[in-house]
């Protein structure tokens, strides 16, 4: 009976749209796990803990997030290998990738600054005494949230809408539903910080181009018409690489104590909040990385 009812369950989530078998993905994820995280929400609220006990339940629910990966890609769309077909692959090409991109995400960050500090924006600060954990801290912390996020939004996610739609929709639709991911907040903030938004839609497409990048080539003319070889496949190297390089900069400069902003110049231009993603700025460095991946980028990741 439960079989039969697990084809059925199958067969129907086929027939869905892309966007229906997201949120059917989601909402499967979400009663198979509820079980085990609520508690640790309920436990972490009677000790106090609930710092700790979000975590948990967040590493968790990423966690049970892969484990059904696999069983969803070849299952639902017949993929012998969904990690792959996700721009996932452990090649030591994927790492020079990340690396790369890290690279420009933390110099696009410098140079920000330090255009700021031409122009009497910021100045120089001398740096926590504590910099050398952050160095470590920032490390560890910036390639986490690279990864966790780029395998959702620009492997399964953009790997859902790009099965379905063409390149621009799957593009924008990826891009917007990034950016409102992470704007939920009460409506006064959402009106007040609205320039992070358009900084969170411009840094969504610049993922996804990054994504569509065949891998060893990147802000350089790629021919589309020729089909690529698995060697020069789009995988997640520099989406990964480029995110992780952003958070990176921005807390070694912010968190480290690099640097420090003088007033001098609105917050339109530097940032709402001292957030460079809200402000002029910001916008324009992010629109450069956009605007350099979209001209290396395929028309779809697969």
């Amino acid at each position: 009976m439960l079989a039969n009812k697990g084809v059925q369950l199958e067969s129907w989530i086929k027939r869905r749209g892309a966007w229906g078998r997201i949120f059917s993905y989601l909402l499967l994820l979400a009663i198979t796990l509820a079980p085990i995280v609520l508690p640790i929400y309920w436990l972490g609220a009677v000790t106090d803990q609930s710092n700790i006990a979000e975590i948990v339940a967040l590493a968790l629910i990423y966690i049970g997030f892969l484990i059904g990966l696999p069983f969803w890609g070849k299952r639902i769309h017949g993929w012998p290998h969904p990690f792959s077909r996700y721009g996932l692959s452990l090649r030591l090409q994927t790492a020079r990738d990340l690396l790369l991109a890290m690279l420009i995400g933390m110099l696009g960050v410098f140079a920000l600054f330090g255009l700021q500090t031409l122009l009497g924006w910021a100045e120089p600060a001398v740096p926590s005494h504590r910099f050398s954990r952050f160095v470590v801290e920032g490390l560890i912390m910036a390639l986490a949230v690279g990864f966790a996020e780029e395998m959702l939004f620009r492997g399964w996610l953009l790997g859902e809408l790009e099965a379905d739609y063409g390149s621009k929709p799957a593009l924008w639709m990826c891009a917007l539903f990034f950016a409102a991911m992470h704007f939920i907040k009460p409506w006064a903030e959402i009106v007040r910080t609205f320039p992070q938004f358009l900084g969170l839609v411009v840094l969504g497409l610049a993922l996804v181009w990054a994504r569509r990048s065949p891998t060893g080539r990147p802000v350089a003319k790629v021919t589309h018409s020729a089909k690529l070889s698995n060697r020069a496949r789009p995988r997640l190297g520099y989406p990964i690489g480029l995110h992780a390089g952003l958070i990176y900069g921005y807390y070694l400069v912010n968190v480290g104590g690099l640097s420090k902003y003088t007033g001098e110049a609105p917050e339109w231009i530097t940032g709402i909040d001292n957030n460079p993603l809200a402000g002029l700025l910001g916008l324009v460095l992010l629109g450069a990385i956009a605007y350099a991946f979209s001209k290396t980028a395929n028309p779809k990741a697969n």
